[in-house]
């Protein structure tokens, strides 16, 4: 496929992306587009899980999406204050269905883990969710927030707080 048909493909999905989950209502997070000129970047708001330390949190970020989407990954950063092992000092998430579709050297994931152009803005955002409920401190993106969730729960849930609470602020 050409770059202006790779184009026009991925922008037929993610029209239809936006559209079906701005007709859902989820109570889990919205989603938006940065402008209404750019299907390729998108506002995304993911209301903190019941039952975390993240709960009643409202945490803005950023997804951006390739040219070539659905068959490579999209990126998702916060843009509000996150404290967490999966999420790097500058807020891109790192999980595992937002890395590419090969074989990881490291051995920390499986190929099926990864990227597939089966997943949906909807399943990556369920992953976050689920992420920010179970922290992967295996192969932490943040070391610091992972040690302190191995070894110091009580700080890391004051942290995680004060990150909650900034987010509240922000809206």
């Amino acid at each position: 496929m050409d770059d202006s048909a790779s184009i026009r493909a991925a922008s037929i999905k993610l029209r239809k992306e936006l559209k079906e989950l701005s007709n859902a209502s989820n109570p889990a997070f919205s989603v938006g587009l940065v402008d209404e000129d750019n299907l390729f970047e998108w506002n995304v708001t993911l209301f903190g899980p019941p039952d975390t330390h993240y709960e009643g949190g409202i945490f803005k970020a950023i997804m951006k999406f390739p040219k070539n989407y659905p068959f490579e990954p999209p990126t998702l950063r916060f843009t509000s204050e996150m404290w967490h092992p999966n999420v790097y000092d500058d807020g891109r998430v790192c999980i595992s269905i937002l890395h590419r579709a090969e074989v990881d050297l490291s051995g920390y994931e499986d190929l099926g883990e990864r990227w597939s152009p089966a997943q949906t803005v909807e399943t990556i955002l369920i992953s976050v969710i689920a992420m920010l409920s179970s922290p992967n401190d295996e192969s932490p993106a943040n070391i610091d927030a992972a040690k302190m969730w191995r070894e110091n729960k009580p700080a890391y849930r004051r942290k995680v707080q004060r990150c909650v609470e900034r987010s509240m602020e922000d809206w």
